[in-house]
């Protein structure tokens, strides 16, 4: 059973292993998210440490899902909060470890995130993807739109220079 869950600060810094290994697994998979050596686990988990302080401050939501009570996957909403902006909201770090794929993580996790968004009244949510990932398909199935690519946006783990897609969804 997957259990889904939204995280505080302590509770993530309590799980800041999972979160490493769920990460340091996608990366290892080829996941254009950020970081290109699999093996740097002390960058990643610095990425963690940094990234959860914003969780207080109150510029950020953590979700994870859990199966056999160990975090499994994980996705964020950075609320933008520059005055301009506080309509949106940005998805980041839809990462489901290789080993808990197919499940239907994913899906729900973006749904959860989109609950969460609506409920903080946000009428617009943003994101990037590297342009053909699977996750292009599902993000699609979803009612995103695609607002354009921008080549050569980031190196991949195997030191390809990979466009993004910007991707954006409308909220009734």
């Amino acid at each position: 059973m997957i259990e889904y869950q939204v995280l505080n600060r302590q509770q993530a810094l309590s799980e800041l292993d999972a979160l490493t290994d769920v990460l340091q697994g996608c990366v290892s998979a080829g996941a254009s998210v950020g970081f290109i050596d699999p093996a740097d686990r002390p960058v990643m988990r610095n990425f963690w440490q940094d990234t959860l302080a914003g969780l207080d401050q109150g510029d950020r939501l953590l979700l994870v899902a859990r199966q056999e009570q160990r975090i499994v996957a994980t996705v964020m909403v950075l609320w933008n909060m520059m005055p301009n902006g506080r309509h949106r909201a940005e998805i980041s770090k839809l990462l489901v470890h290789p080993a808990a794929r197919r499940q239907g993580i994913a899906r729900q996790l973006m749904a959860l995130a989109e609950q969460q968004v609506k409920q903080a009244g946000r009428s617009l949510m943003v994101l990037d993807t590297r342009s053909g990932d699977i996750a292009s398909l599902l993000y699609l199935s979803l009612g995103w739109e695609i607002a354009g690519a921008i080549p050569y946006y980031a190196q991949s783990t195997e030191g390809a220079l990979d466009a993004t897609t910007v991707m954006y969804k409308r909220l009734a």
